[in-house]
């Protein structure tokens, strides 16, 4: 993870704002800011977290 926090507490709030506020995907969100997709879900698994397509957010 390139320009995204690496505290999975900030991750999660950045993400979903992100995802929330100008991205329509998590993919798009990595191809766009260049950030490894599998990383960021494993980060935020480590805390109880999951991405939901259906919701464009991890829940």
């Amino acid at each position: 993870m390139n320009k995204l926090p690496k505290d999975p507490m900030l991750l999660l709030s950045v993400v979903n704002m992100k995802l929330r506020d100008v991205y329509p995907s998590l993919s798009a969100l990595c191809e766009d800011m260049d950030e490894d997709e599998q990383e960021i879900v494993a980060a935020l698994s480590k805390i109880g977290y999951a991405y939901s397509p259906e919701h464009n957010q991890f829940r």
